[in-house]
């Protein structure tokens, strides 16, 4: 399924174009960005080009001029691909290899084409593959009219397919059947984590962009043992290990697959199942590279992935990491985000304060719930026994009142027995 021919290096030309509304050091920022990808990719830059302009050009994204050019300069330096920073419509990328005259991909490409080394598991190679094949269906190419040989006599035979429409064909079942695949794995998931509620297990997510630290975090925290790599993507099945917190409180951390600005969609839909895990969790622990040159622009691409997955409403504490490798900078991170912590994951600094940070979020998402609780209605006083912190349960007119200690979940699911809410420790 590689995108990327890797039976030798390919020689990469990387193409930005600064729109209205970019700037000149953003569009460099980006393109440094590509570079790595393709490096992990597994292919060397040997050029790189910039072109301004108002908007993108619909026919071939730089114009027809500039393409000439980018041939002319390809050539010349024998690259094998040109790889362009933004998204190619099908009929861009037609249009540019037919000016170019060798394979024009953009970014998504080189994204999909790293997640297609890295997933091992089950679950990340099916997520990897519909990815892939939904990336591909708009962009298969006919090779002219080539019949199918049909049965049947006269009256029965028809003009058959062409080789395009069968592979559209092959490729649409493929996508149907890893989508029923993905949905029972799915399935599969969330009766594990009704189990993980019956426990009253809390669950901690660890976020953050590509290459930021996150597996180190996870090892630093659980010794879970995960692979750490200084290239990016290099984990993408997430790990689940549980975690003691200062006052004895045990939750559940989840590593997840790193972000990245322009994200491709097709990736954000393909791993939404497991991507859930983040939305679901009590606590997001969003990593950042304090030593990274724009830690801003990484926090803000993270936030909108979270949105487009509907985790924007969990609370989120961020934790900026290696720290030793430039503390003046990790110092004024955390003073212009208030309630933020400076770690290193690699040397331990940092790591208690991070984990009294998260048990007092955790603590602090807690409510006090008044409820009342009908009397036929055993299997609720079961669930918040077993939930929540049962701190006065006495007998009323029609129904059983309590006061319990619960945490966002837990209100979200007995919302519709609940009299009034206060903070923990402050009942009203």
């Amino acid at each position: 399924m590689s995108l990327i021919d890797r039976s030798f290096r390919e020689r990469i030309v990387l193409v930005g174009v600064i729109t209205a509304g970019a700037s000149l050091d953003g569009t460099e920022a980006s393109l440094d960005e590509l570079a790595r990808l393709v490096q992990t990719a597994g292919a060397d830059e040997v050029a790189r080009v910039i072109q301004r302009r108002e908007r993108p050009d619909a026919a071939t994204f730089v114009g027809r001029g500039k393409a000439e050019e980018l041939r002319e300069l390809s050539e010349a330096i024998d690259a094998d691909t040109v790889v362009f920073d933004d998204d190619l419509t099908p009929a861009q990328q037609r249009n540019l290899e037919a000016i170019l005259g060798r394979t024009a991909i953009d970014r998504t490409a080189v994204i999909l084409d790293i997640f297609a080394q890295n997933a091992h598991t089950q679950e990340g190679m099916a997520q990897v593959e519909l990815a892939l094949l939904r990336y591909r269906l708009p962009r298969l190419r006919g090779r002219g009219r080539t019949f199918s040989q049909q049965a049947g006599g006269i009256g029965s035979r028809g003009p058959g397919e062409t080789q395009l429409e069968v592979d559209r064909r092959r490729i649409m079942r493929r996508i149907t059947r890893l989508e029923a695949d993905l949905h029972a794995l799915e399935a599969t998931r969330r009766t594990q984590r009704r189990s993980r509620l019956r426990n009253r297990r809390r669950e901690v997510s660890i976020v953050g962009y590509t290459n930021a630290g996150k597996s180190s975090l996870l090892n630093a925290l659980t010794g879970a043992g995960v692979l750490v790599q200084d290239r990016l993507f290099a984990t993408l099945d997430p790990r689940t290990r549980r975690l003691d917190l200062p006052g004895g409180e045990a939750v559940l951390c989840s590593d997840t697959v790193g972000f990245v600005r322009k994200l491709p969609h097709e990736l954000v839909q393909a791993f939404h199942s497991t991507l859930e895990v983040v939305a679901e969790s009590d606590l997001a622990v969003h990593v950042v590279d304090a030593s990274a040159s724009d830690p801003e622009l990484q926090i803000s691409s993270v936030r909108s992935v979270l949105a487009e997955i509907g985790a924007v409403d969990v609370p989120e504490l961020l934790a900026f990491n290696k720290s030793d490798r430039d503390p003046g900078s990790a110092r004024q991170l955390v003073m212009r985000h208030p309630g933020s912590v400076a770690i290193s994951a690699s040397s331990g600094e940092g790591i208690d304060m991070l984990l009294r940070a998260m048990a007092d979020r955790l603590r602090a998402e807690d409510q006090v719930v008044e409820l009342a609780i009908p009397f036929d209605r055993g299997d609720v006083l079961a669930a918040l026994h077993r939930e929540g912190e049962v701190l006065l349960e006495e007998p009323g007119e029609g129904a059983m009142r309590l006061q319990v200690v619960l945490d966002r979940a837990g209100q979200g699911r007995f919302a519709g027995f609940c009299s009034s809410l206060g903070p923990a420790g402050d009942p009203s």
